[in-house]
């Protein structure tokens, strides 16, 4: 029920719901084409992924290389990897968070 003891307008309600299932699809694959980079090591290792998270590159300096020191390397390119999903996910929270909030906007649903 809605404030004021009427019914909701199930066909508004419907449409809401569509309108907010298309807006939602449309972000997502604007995320999943979206690409953000982080860095470590100041910048010697630079990874990027897309907004839902997927790796799709990863940049090393030669300068990172040591043959002696393939630990560091390996922190570094874990770090920046890290920094990059951080990233992916702030972009997430601001196209995606709207849309979540909008639930709660709809007349008649339990949110």
């Amino acid at each position: 029920m809605i404030p004021g003891g009427g019914q909701p307008n199930m066909q508004q309600l419907l449409q809401q719901a569509q309108k907010m299932q298309q807006d939602l699809a449309r972000a997502q694959e604007e995320l999943a084409n979206t690409e953000v980079d982080g860095q470590a090591g100041g910048g010697l290792v630079k990874a990027t992924v897309t907004g839902g998270g997927e790796l799709r590159a990863l940049v090393i300096d030669p300068k990172a290389v040591d043959p002696e020191d393939t630990e560091t390397l390996a922190d570094l390119v874990v770090a920046a990897v890290q920094a990059a999903n951080e990233n992916a996910q702030a972009l997430q929270q601001q196209k995606l968070g709207p849309l979540a909030q909008g639930l709660g906007g709809m007349p008649g649903l339990p949110f």
